[in-house]
């Protein structure tokens, strides 16, 4: 129940404008301003007891407590490592970046396009942070995480080994903003170990909180060089790959000095003079600052000697160097392209494209139905609309649409690599909303929907990476996006983003909250002499059924069904019936409650049996949303999470006496909301001692 109360409180949050990169989530409840002034106050230095410097910190495996690689390290600040440390020199550079020991290449080469964009920089490196009067040994940067902004408060105790940097370091040594942002980027993650791996796009959109769009080269478009120019004007942030063949080839390096399995950055792309005619180049960096490319155009290479035209900067031995565009697109096996959100670009000149964003959950037995090929399930995963409603203005394409981007990114999954957990497999489908659904939110479409129709457009492909993103272009109408991962019920949540040329709407598509109760209410006057003549037997001497008797009762009858499963009725259950029908409220049923009761069984019964439809005896829990329904409940995923959680078994099915205690307590709630809420408004105000009566029965 905690959890769902930390949901609540997080979408409360958000709604007040929290999250925002001007107003960010502080993580772990993390002050950086008040912990700083209390360090000041008191003469201490900063150390921080939810990233200790200690071995979980590092990792958990490869970094380890017992891997020789961890061996010999100590953790040191900055001022035991040189005499005159700063945070900053002469602003941030990519020359600033140079990787250690970490597998963390595609971190840095976003970190280093990161510092081609002072505003981007800015909203990930706040300013007034420095080793001078200020320093208390705490720092603190924000990062994009799932749809809001946190801010993460770090000491600066740093690993060593040898006296020097195991992990990112600047050229000079003296210069420790990179190092420090790298810290607090593992503590987001869980442990520096949880960085090893992963794709460029990633850390762009967590310095920027935009999407990243991935281009295999090998199919680039014919405008692929003009994309990248318009990129880099924009602000955007570029990153690039050589795939790898082999375990061996990871990190090996080609005859030309370029990095296979590396992570390097785009930063510059340009056309010169050359021999009389243009030729485009492209600048790109490795994030190692060292080891660069030696075929046409690198730095001294005779190419330089025979342009025209202004000549880029190309000699430093700094990891940056230019090639021709052609080498590229034949050495290079992928671009990542980040475009920024409309609030982190400051400039006038360009075009914004529009952002909605929406949280989900994957769970297991409710709202995790698998890809497509599972038929049964996959209607039940969250569902979400688009509606375009106007078409691109481009006039260098005569394709008429409009124009959008879906990524769907799945959360928080590198800190569960310490409880060896990783990506699943993960992309979603889309589809046209028929005429009759169209305007509609209020709805989940069932199983019969995609069993009768086709996708329109799906992901690239289903893939175990962070995020899924692909670019569409489809006639104006309403389309529904269904995101899920490959197998069904895998546990998981996630963050579904459209981006779009012209202002879209986005909702979620799901099924309103409601219950069509019908009033069974028996009295005692209409209880027939053979019911009335069995409650004379059954409640003894006080004509009255406790909670107890009522077990006992319900027990006997349903041991003798061989056509439904039960382990029994619990008392507690029997508990929840009696609150349910007891009037008076002394506790127990009298005649005419009783009678309402089984009338309610007996009704229940038959929507278990005809929603059992594999003759089981027990109740899958896809059957059991369309028992709801049959029961008069309409509900919501989150509610439907929460049911499933509660009463069904670790085979995701139901028993009989389950199904019942579930319709007997959302009954309950239903029924007490309403007797609450004479006028139907939607809304009621409950003090302390009430909230407490009603949770408690």
């Amino acid at each position: 129940m905690s959890g769902v109360a930390s949901t609540l409180a997080k979408k409360r949050a958000q709604a007040a404008g929290f999250g925002t990169n001007a107003n960010a989530t502080k993580y772990l409840n993390q002050d950086f301003e008040a912990l700083r002034r209390q360090c000041l106050s008191g003469g201490t230095l900063f150390s921080d007891p939810s990233f200790p410097a200690a071995p979980e910190s590092l990792g958990f495996k490869e970094l380890g407590p017992s891997s020789y690689k961890t061996r010999g390290i100590v953790w040191k600040r900055p001022g035991e490592l040189c005499s005159k440390p700063e945070f900053i020199v002469g602003g941030a550079t990519r020359t600033d970046i140079c990787q250690g020991a970490l597998g963390d290449c595609w971190l840095l080469a976003a970190i280093a396009s990161l510092t081609l964009n002072e505003d981007v920089l800015a909203r990930v490196v706040p300013a007034g942070q420095s080793f001078g009067d200020s320093y208390a040994g705490i720092f603190h940067f924000q990062f994009w995480q799932f749809g809001e902004w946190v801010d993460v408060v770090i000491d600066d105790r740093l690993p060593v080994k040898d006296g020097k940097l195991v992990f990112v370091h600047s050229a000079e040594g003296n210069e420790f903003w990179s190092a420090l942002l790298e810290k607090a980027y593992a503590k987001v993650n869980g442990c520096y170990e949880a960085l090893s791996g992963g794709s460029t796009s990633e850390g762009f959109e967590d310095f920027t909180g935009g999407i990243a769009e991935s281009y295999e080269l090998s199919k680039a478009p014919s405008n692929m060089f003009q994309i990248i120019q318009k990129a880099l004007e924009a602000g955007a942030l570029l990153g690039c790959s050589i795939d790898i063949t082999s375990a061996s080839d990871s990190e090996a390096v080609t005859r030309q000095k370029l990095v296979k399995g590396h992570a390097y950055s785009l930063t510059g792309a340009t056309e010169v003079n050359y021999r009389g005619r243009k030729e485009k180049l492209v600048r790109m960096r490795n994030p190692w600052g060292q080891v660069e490319w030696t075929g046409a155009w690198s730095d001294g290479s005779s190419e330089w000697n025979n342009i025209s035209s202004e000549r880029p900067n190309a000699s430093a031995e700094d990891g940056e160097f230019w090639m021709s565009f052609s080498d590229f697109l034949s050495h290079y096996s992928r671009i990542e392209i980040c475009t920024l959100t409309p609030d982190a670009i400051t400039s006038d000149s360009v075009k914004h494209w529009a952002v909605t964003n929406h949280d989900g959950t994957w769970r297991r037995g409710s709202t995790a139905g698998g890809c497509r090929n599972n038929a049964y399930t996959f209607w039940m995963n969250p569902q979400y609309v688009i509606k375009l409603d106007e078409e691109d203005d481009d006039p260098d394409d005569n394709e008429v649409g409009c124009s959008f981007v879906v990524g769907l990114i799945q959360k928080n999954r590198r800190r569960l690599r310490k409880a060896g957990e990783d990506m699943h497999t993960i992309g979603f489908a889309i589809y046209e909303v028929p005429p009759q659904f169209q305007g509609q939110r209020d709805v989940h479409l069932d199983k019969n929907f995609f069993l009768t129709h086709a996708q329109k457009a799906r992901s690239e492909t289903f893939v175990n990476l962070r995020e899924v993103c692909t670019r569409f272009k489809l006639p104006p109408g309403e389309y529904l996006v269904v995101p899920s991962t490959f197998e069904p019920n895998k546990d998981g949540d996630f963050c579904l983003r459209v981006f779009s040329e012209k202002q879209t709407e986005t909702l979620p598509c799901d099924d309103p909250v409601d219950a069509e109760l019908p009033d069974e209410t028996v009295s005692d006057s209409e209880v027939d002499s053979g019911f009335r003549g069995m409650f004379v037997k059954l409640a003894g001497a006080d004509m009255e059924i406790s909670a107890a008797e009522l077990t006992t009762i319900l027990n006997k009858i349903i041991a003798k069904r061989t056509d439904i499963k039960t382990d029994g009725f619990s008392l507690e259950t029997c508990r929840i019936m009696v609150n349910l029908m007891d009037d008076n409220g002394n506790g127990k049923l009298g005649l005419g409650e009783f009678a309402t009761l089984w009338k309610k069984i007996q009704r229940y019964l038959g929507i278990y049996k005809k929603n059992d439809m594999d003759n089981s005896g027990t109740m899958s829990t896809p059957e059991l949303r369309l028992a709801l329904k049959e029961a008069g409940f309409t509900l919501n995923n989150t509610i439907f999470q929460l049911l499933v959680a509660r009463y069904a078994e670790t085979d995701m099915t139901l028993d009989f006496d389950n199904f019942v205690a579930c319709l007997m307590r959302l009954e309950m709630m239903f029924r007490v909301f309403k007797k609450l809420d004479p006028h139907h408004s939607g809304f009621i105000e409950l003090d302390f001692v009430q909230w407490l009566n009603f949770t408690m029965i």
